[in-house]
């Protein structure tokens, strides 16, 4: 299959764009649904993954577990990784799947392990059943775009390594890094990371517009950027080798993810 590109909004320009979204910018009053939709009625072909760590956390409790973290990244046992797969893979990606059919858009709801779409390895063995992505497949997106749908990916991977009791052959992996490995596996135009801050920020908490791929990695190993914006770097910042452009914008604004795709100024641009 080919990644035949669609018609961009208002720009005549062909347009793949692989959209990560997360639960803190799903929210009442939020756009991000309709305006994806707006992008796929206007003949753009978008790309959905999704994350859902507030939602695990919250079912992994329920199930009497305690979230445990080390350097940000869940410790991911044989319990958490059955609740994160049921979450992300089931109740997450479905609901939001539901959401762009009731908004009027067809979206089929696949997982990375669906096609072999994303593949790992352990990340470290104090992680548990966490994976590190060596290789994505565009086929299984590439199969969905060409039948006009949205692809709505949940971030989990086939395990390359599994033992012979099969009980790893699914890996938790991370839905930024995820997102930047689809990305380039479609070679898409744009990728845009959903987060609930303005983007990314300097020492003093101002906004950067626009950075180069040496100028993030120094914000990371200078410690200025943390937690959660880590990995949304690094992964804008390896995609944009094959990718036309990687964007970090506040996805709490109404119409952010419209006005990045018509190349307005907002958020963060990583070249």
């Amino acid at each position: 299959m080919t990644t035949s590109k669609a018609r961009g909004p208002g720009d005549g320009v062909v347009k793949t764009i692989v959209i990560k979204i997360g639960g803190s910018t799903l929210g009442e009053g939020d756009s991000t649904i309709p305006d994806i939709v707006e992008l796929w009625n206007q003949g753009a072909r978008p790309i959905v993954v999704h994350g859902g760590g507030k939602v695990i956390s919250d079912w992994v409790v329920k199930q009497g577990i305690q979230p445990e973290f080390v350097r940000g990244l869940r410790r991911t046992d044989r319990s958490t990784l059955d609740v994160a797969v049921a979450v992300l893979a089931g109740l997450v990606n479905s609901q939001i799947v539901a959401e762009f059919q009731a908004a009027g858009a067809s979206a089929i709801g696949i997982s990375g392990v669906s096609g072999g779409l994303l593949q790992a390895e352990i990340l470290e063995e104090e992680l548990g059943y966490v994976g590190r992505i060596v290789k994505a497949k565009a086929a299984p997106v590439e199969a969905i775009l060409d039948s006009g749908s949205i692809p709505v990916i949940a971030p989990t991977a086939l395990h390359l390594y599994p033992s012979e009791s099969g009980e790893d052959r699914i890996l938790n992996v991370n839905a930024d890094t995820s997102a930047g490995h689809i990305a380039k596996a479609v070679r898409a135009d744009q990728l845009v990371f959903q987060t609930d801050v303005e983007g990314v920020l300097d020492a003093r908490r101002r906004l950067i517009p626009r950075m180069t791929r040496g100028q993030a990695s120094d914000l990371v190993s200078g410690g200025i950027a943390v937690g959660g914006m880590i990995p949304k770097i690094e992964a804008c910042a390896d995609a944009v080798t094959v990718v036309g452009s990687g964007h970090i914008i506040d996805g709490r604004i109404a119409g952010a993810l419209l006005a990045c795709v018509r190349g307005e100024d907002i958020g963060t641009r990583i070249v």
